[in-house]
C-alpha cells in the first residue's frame, strides 16, 4: 500500500477536519519535542493503534521512517484512510506550525549514543597520538561496538545511557 504524502498545511487542514496525527517516533523523541495533539505510538507498537475509522496521518522526525515503513503503517491503519506527513516534524516546524519543545527532557538516546561514541573515538585517537599507541584500542573497541549494534540491532551503549539518571524523566 502506498500512502499519500501530505504537506504540513494539508496535514493541518486534515487535522482540523478530524484526522488523527500519530507520531511513530520513540517515547524519548516524542517527550522532547512533539506536535500538539499528536498521539505517540512508536513504530514497534504500531499494531496497537486504536481504530475509529477516521483518517490517520503518520509522522516521524524527517519523513524517512514513515516512508520506509509505509506498508506496515497502512496495514496498521486498517480500513481508515492513511497518510504521511511529508518531511515529518522537521518540515512541520519549518512551515511555521507549532511544536511543543520540552528542554527539560533529555535528548534522544540515539543522539546521546552518537555524541558519546564520537567523543570516545576522538579521545582514543588523540590519546593514541599524544600519549601512547595503546589508546587507539579505545577507538577500535567503540567502532567494533557500533558495528555489532548495526548488525544485531542491540546497542549496549544505548542500554547503558538509558539507565543514566538524566534519562529517567523521558516519559510523557
Amino acid at each position: 500500500m502506498t500512502l499519500k504524502t501530505l504537506s504540513p498545511v494539508e496535514t493541518q487542514a486534515a487535522i482540523d477536519d478530524g484526522a488523527r496525527l500519530v507520531d511513530i517516533r520513540s517515547a524519548d523523541e516524542h517527550s522532547r519535542e512533539r506536535i500538539p495533539g499528536a498521539m505517540n505510538i512508536p513504530l514497534d507498537r504500531i499494531n496497537d493503534l486504536p481504530h475509529d475509522g477516521g483518517p490517520i496521518i503518520f509522522h516521524c522526525k524527517s519523513g524517512m521512517r514513515t516512508a520506509a515503513n509505509a506498508v506496515q503503517l497502512g496495514d496498521a491503519a486498517g480500513d481508515a484512510p492513511a497518510y504521511i506527513l511529508g518531511g515529518g516534524i522537521d518540515a512541520w516546524r519549518q512551515a511555521g506550525q507549532p511544536t511543543f519543545l520540552d528542554r527539560s527532557q533529555p535528548i534522544e538516546i540515539m543522539r546521546q549514543v552518537q555524541i558519546t561514541a564520537g567523543a570516545l573515538v576522538l579521545t582514543g585517537v588523540l590519546l593514541g597520538l599524544l600519549v601512547a599507541p595503546g589508546f587507539f584500542g579505545l577507538s577500535a573497541f567503540v567502532g567494533g561496538g557500533l558495528m555489532f549494534a548495526g548488525v544485531t540491532g542491540w546497542c549496549g551503549m544505548a542500554r547503558l545511557l538509558a539507565v543514566m539518571p538524566w534519562n529517567r524523566r523521558a516519559t510523557v
